[in-house]
């Protein structure tokens, strides 16, 4: 072979390149030719409703746009893995003519280099003719043009791929987990594969699946917040039998054994909580009740009854009543030993931290985002259930006539059980949170439980100031008995109305939260 034709070799290359690109290119567009009218025919298995997904009409049909966000998450699964299997075919053959001219290129450098090198007596190449470039560089140029075929195949296919997951972009954050983590993941493996085989990072691709798993993340935290907002202002603070399946999330929360972040390693910074006690909404009636200002009162909303939450929910995004599958079910939720009365909202909740858990272990590039969620969904609970409680709003929001003792005893269950799981909920995210950003996000967390704690406290604080009242409108009527006391004709042996009275209101308050609160809160208050 003459040195002339060696030196059209990296044009070549360059040409091997682009026919290499466009062949791939026509091989995707033959696979999603075939396969896709076999794919759109299928049902619908996903939760989206045909609604959601966009219809482009392009003359009698659906536009190829379309007919992608038409197909299910399982069939546009299907249609990936067929695309991955004809990358990869292409890529593999390119990866091998690579190895292939590398080889000869190694065979021809003693050879290229004789060439430029010979004697003026060789007349295979005169010497007024030799290459002006160097053996060296042009071995380079073509071992560059090479490499840079299979970089350029890689990147083509990182952006066809990219394509069809951006036709998608606005579906796939309302997908379920399992569905979008069927996506992504066989994103992944297509990522780890052609980066194999082209030898550098696809910046792009990774780029793009990071994009839409934010967007899934995003959009799931803000319909959970939404919900639980829903839920809060339909909450009637009434107990709830507790399904077995809650019970189960609770067990595999604390089972999960990593001694890195235990129970009681809390921060000691104190924030201050701004809970209002809402003191201008109540009055007391005779049995130790909150009862509302009839100045206070409005109209509950007759509205979203829909988004009312049942009574027992189920672990189902319809919030069903559990009963009706014939599910079992216990009074109270145990966590460390201790029994916990649940209301609606508060098993809801749980469901969602549970949700957020798994999100965070399925996508371990979002775990810190997760974390910032979990905060947010956090505080919002606290302080909308301190508004509805403390602050007597579900008396307009859900048409409470007052707030009893025995509503806030149960709004302290929850408050008590959500601060003291959230150690278990902070060790499994953490887990899969860096070392360098722990420090942050735990500062966040901690403050997070700190505020329950507070909330906690003023919930008990309010109960001891019902009894502080009950005494005080019972010792308004005690100079009139002490008059009586005096009387010498006083035989009466029977305890006095101040007596009675205020030993019956005291009993009733503690019955009502013997009944609800854990012994030790109790004692606390009557202490």
């Amino acid at each position: 072979m003459s040195e002339r034709k060696f030196g059209k070799l990296p044009a070549v290359l360059r040409i091997y390149r682009d026919a290499l690109i466009t062949d791939m290119k026509a091989a995707i567009k033959t696979t999603v030719a075939e396969l896709l009218p076999v794919l759109v025919a299928r049902p619908l298995d996903s939760d989206l409703v045909a609604g959601e997904r966009a219809v482009d009409s392009d003359g009698g049909g659906l536009s190829l746009a379309s007919k992608l966000r038409n197909l299910s998450s399982e069939s546009f699964v299907q249609l990936l893995a067929a695309i991955f299997k004809v990358i990869e075919a292409h890529l593999m053959q390119a990866a091998e003519v690579k190895k292939v001219i590398e080889w000869i290129m190694g065979n021809l450098d003693g050879m290229l280099s004789k060439l430029h090198y010979s004697k003026e007596r060789q007349t295979m190449v005169p010497v007024q003719i030799r290459p002006k470039i160097s053996a060296i560089s042009f071995s380079a140029d073509v071992l560059r043009e090479n490499t840079e075929a299979v970089f350029a195949a890689c990147d083509a296919a990182h952006g066809r791929w990219a394509k069809l997951l951006g036709v998608r972009a606005l579906l796939h954050p309302r997908l379920r987990l399992q569905e979008f983590l069927s996506i992504y993941n066989i994103t992944q493996d297509f990522i780890a594969a052609t980066e194999k085989i082209g030898g550098r990072l696809g910046y792009s691709i990774r780029g793009t699946l990071q994009s839409q798993s934010k967007a899934f993340v995003d959009f799931q935290h803000e319909s959970r917040m939404t919900k639980i907002k829903a839920v809060l202002d339909q909450e009637t603070w009434v107990t709830v039998d507790v399904p077995d399946e809650f019970q189960s999330i609770v067990v595999s929360l604390s089972s999960i054994d990593n001694g890195e972040l235990g129970p009681d390693i809390l921060s000691s910074e104190m924030v201050e909580s701004g809970v209002s006690s809402g003191e201008q909404h109540f009055r007391i009636n005779e049995s130790g009740e909150h009862v509302p200002n009839p100045s206070n009162r409005t109209s509950p909303p007759s509205s979203n009854q829909e988004n009312r939450a049942e009574p027992t929910p189920s672990v189902r995004n319809d919030d069903s009543n559990v009963k009706e599958h014939g599910r079992s079910t216990s009074q109270t939720l145990i966590y460390g030993g201790i029994g916990y009365h649940m209301v609606n909202c508060g098993l809801i909740l749980l469901k969602m931290l549970s949700e957020y858990v798994d999100i965070s272990k399925c996508l371990p590039a979002l775990s810190s985002e997760v974390v910032h969620r979990v905060v947010e969904i956090l505080k919002l609970f606290n302080t909308r259930t301190c508004q509805l409680v403390l602050g007597a709003g579900a008396m307009q929001v859900s048409g409470l006539k007052s707030i009893t003792s025995k509503h806030l005893a149960l709004a302290s269950q929850i408050i008590s059980f959500i601060y003291a799981i959230i150690p278990d909920i902070r060790r499994v995210l953490f887990s899969k949170i860096p070392e360098a950003r722990k420090a942050l996000l735990m500062s966040e967390i901690d403050r997070v439980a700190q505020d329950y704690k507070i909330h906690r406290d003023e919930i008990h604080t309010k109960l001891v100031q019902i009894m502080r009242e009950r005494l005080l409108a019972n010792l308004r009527k005690l100079p009139q008995i002490v008059e009586s006391w005096n009387a010498p004709e006083d035989n009466d042996l029977q305890p006095s109305q101040f007596a009675r009275s205020v030993t019956k209101e005291v009993l009733y308050l503690h019955r009502i939260l013997s009944q609800t609160l854990l012994e030790v809160d109790v004692q606390a208050i009557f202490r």
